[in-house]
């Protein structure tokens, strides 16, 4: 596909998608004084709508491999790969009602951070280890009570397509977790840099590729989980972005 084509296709998605999303923000503000219940009602029509205009503007779709691997009869941390804002939008079509972990500062961005608040976060503040590690921890049992899936982005925050963990290391939180309530880590693999790349203006059109890995047990030590957390991650994103290039000549190398 022509680069032209590609900057066009995503200069209307972008006008659309944050119209869009201005528009429901503002509009359907006094859904938050709703249960929490009939509120995400107006969080999955958001998501399922920017999906549409990804589909049929930027020809972007996804599929998800592995749910074997996924249980949905218990609580399971998701330890994912953040390559992408695209990611984000996914995760309340892939786990209905994730408990996600997210900067605490984010819940301060007006009309945004009250939408983020009423969906039940795990909010942390990063800027303290300790006291981001007690949020989590402090975290669980209400999470497991509610049946939630938790999800955390080990390395902490959106990095490049070709960025190693040398660059953006992993962070032992998500070992420290899975070990305190016992809850395996199911490691979730992706390529969406490639299509959606990190704060850029230009969306590529493909097919994205989630997937769920074998679980990790929360047996033996952190440093154990993370070696072998890193190591599935890492090798099976590479796996899966060089599966895309091979499908599309024009993603980045």
């Amino acid at each position: 596909m022509k680069t032209i084509e590609i900057f066009l296709r995503s200069t209307i998605f972008n006008i659309f998608f944050f119209g869009v999303t201005a528009i429901m923000a503002i509009s359907l503000l006094p859904t938050a004084l709703l249960p929490r219940r009939v509120f995400m009602g107006v969080v999955w029509s958001w998501v399922r709508v920017v999906h549409i205009l990804e589909r049929f503007i930027l020809n972007l779709d996804y599929e998800v491999r592995g749910l074997e691997h996924f249980p949905r009869d218990r609580t399971v941390i998701i330890a994912a790969k953040h390559q992408s804002a695209y990611e984000t939008f996914k995760l309340h079509i892939l786990f209905n009602d994730p408990a996600i972990v997210l900067k605490r500062e984010l819940l301060r961005i007006p009309v945004w951070g009250l939408y983020l608040s009423k969906i039940d976060p795990i909010a942390i503040n990063r800027s303290e280890r300790g006291d981001a590690l007690r949020s989590l921890i402090a975290a669980l049992d209400h999470v497991k009570d509610q049946h939630r899936p938790i999800i955390i982005f080990p390395q902490g925050t959106r990095v490049k397509y070709n960025a190693t963990p040398a660059d953006k290391p992993y962070k032992a939180g998500v070992a420290r977790m899975a070990l305190q309530g016992n809850i395996p880590i199911v490691p979730l693999a992706m390529n969406t840099g490639l299509f959606w790349p990190k704060l850029s203006w230009m969306k590529r059109p493909g097919r994205v590729i989630f997937e769920f890995l074998p679980p990790i047990a929360p047996e033996g030590s952190a440093s154990d989980i993370m070696h072998k957390l890193q190591h599935d991650i890492e090798e099976r994103s590479n796996a899966l972005m060089d599966e895309a290039r091979e499908k599309s000549p024009w993603l980045p190398r």
